[in-house]
């Protein structure tokens, strides 16, 4: 069997204003297991290697595929249909699969598309797998856990339990050198150490694709990958992509203890809850190599992040925020705009109380609702959604609107919240003395395309 993974042309969606292209470490999994099982796999990142529909076209049948795998997100959804599309038209005998946070939730819309065979729902490494010995064996698809059809649905996967099974990202399979940030390819490596998310915020997409419960990889297992990544790919800086990383403090001491014993010479980032952070954990991972914490602040209302089940405080927010400028940590602060019950008055609040945090950088998302979420499901069932074109889902175009901001009047707010904080008088001095060339580039681009935002 050979097996052909996509991932469509365009697809830097809610991330292209910051010129961010990141490796799709999805497929990159379940690659690596196919491989792993000795089957013929290939990518194609039709976003990293700037492909045009044309070219991807005539690149599909080179392979002569049996299965060709289409991964999406909401807001390119649209993309990895027209991707399904040119699949089935160029290859009409291989099957076409589609998987990811989207179409698992959203599988009764995708499969009215004749184009598309299978969906996989939820976690795909072990799903893809099984699905491709059936077919090479002639089996029955329907005892395949975790696949939607036209015909059947058959029960869910249970969810991969011991993370550490998985072998390392199939990386090779990728043109490495085409990856950027901010326009700018720099050796970088993504990673994620964790799956699952024990809180409850009503908007995040993650815990429900990946539940609840927290699985953690192994102390070891996280650092030989960064070793991995540093030796191979000369990776300098690490971007760790889970919904937070900090969660356990223990694990997250191990880690980095594990960094200092083997004196990699790297530098990371990654996500983290305020309430996870203390000073003592924080210079531990700054010494080992840590310099930017990403935060999500969301709102600088309590009445809003309790709306939000966050369970925080503004004045943890506060209290977090001034500890990483006493230890150097810089910090990226993500508010969140336009939720249900924001008004104009809450959304200045909310600008001035990130400006007030006074972090390195910030980004103001517009308040989105994704399939599969609570959020999504309590703003449909009231009828909030104002738009329902998938491809507006990109955290820059309003969907909803409030009690008193129209669509027109929330996309000028978020418009004033990135030059309120970027052109303040010193900032960038005070940046650029931090992050020099990095920082000129961002607010370059955050300048540039703040007004093509939504």
């Amino acid at each position: 069997m050979k097996v052909l993974m996509i991932n469509p042309p365009d697809t830097a969606s809610k991330y292209k204003f910051i010129g961010l292209v990141a490796p799709p470490l999805g497929l990159t999994y379940i690659a690596s297991v196919l491989e792993e099982n000795d089957i013929d796999v290939k990518i194609i990142d039709g976003s990293a290697l700037e492909m045009s529909w044309e070219e991807l076209e005539k690149e599909i049948p080179n392979y002569s595929p049996d299965i060709i795998a289409v991964t999406a997100v909401t807001p390119t959804i649209k993309q990895a249909l027209k991707t399904a599309r040119i699949a089935k038209r160029t290859c009409p005998d291989s099957y076409v699969v589609m998987g990811g946070y989207h179409p698992t939730f959203t599988y009764n819309e995708i499969l009215k598309n004749d184009f598309i065979d299978i969906v996989i729902c939820g976690e795909g490494e072990y799903t893809m797998l099984e699905l491709v010995e059936t077919i090479e064996n002639g089996g029955d698809l329907r005892r395949v856990k975790g696949i939607a059809t036209r015909e059947f649905i058959t029960p869910p996967r249970p969810i991969i339990e011991d993370l550490d099974e998985i072998p390392f990202p199939a990386r090779h399979l990728l043109p490495m050198d085409k990856y950027k940030v901010l326009n700018i390819k720099l050796p970088t490596g993504t990673m994620i150490s964790g799956r699952g998310c024990p809180f409850h915020c009503s908007f995040c997409a993650s815990s429900a694709m990946h539940g609840h419960k927290l699985r953690l990889r192994s102390s070891k297992n996280i650092v030989d990958e960064m070793e991995h990544l540093v030796s191979k790919y000369d990776a300098q800086n690490i971007a760790f992509m889970d919904d937070t990383f900090t969660f356990k403090k223990s694990r997250v001491e191990e880690i980095c203890n594990e960094i200092k014993e083997r004196d990699l010479d790297m530098m990371w980032g990654c996500t983290a809850r305020v309430d996870t952070l203390s000073k003592d954990i924080l210079k531990k991972m700054r010494d080992a190599g840590c310099i930017t914490i990403f935060v999500g602040v969301e709102s600088g209302n309590q009445q809003n992040l309790d709306k939000l089940n966050k369970n925080i405080t503004l004045e943890r927010i506060k209290t977090t925020f001034e500890l990483t400028k006493k230890l150097g940590v810089r910090t990226i602060a993500s508010a969140v705009l336009g939720m249900p019950g924001d008004t104009r008055e809450s959304i200045e609040k909310t600008i001035k109380f990130v400006k007030g945090l006074n972090p390195s950088y910030a980004i103001f998302s517009l308040a989105t609702p994704y399939p599969g979420t609570d959020f999504y499901m309590n703003v449909a069932k009231d009828d909030l959604i104002k738009v329902n074109d998938w491809s507006k889902y990109t955290l820059l175009s309003p969907v909803l609107e409030t009690v008193d901001c129209s669509l027109e009047e929330l996309k000028a707010l978020q418009k004033k919240a990135f030059k309120d904080f970027y052109l303040r008088p010193g900032y960038i001095a005070r940046q650029a003395w931090m992050d020099g060339f990095i920082l000129i580039k961002t607010v370059g681009a955050m300048i540039k395309d703040v007004s093509k935002l939504g």
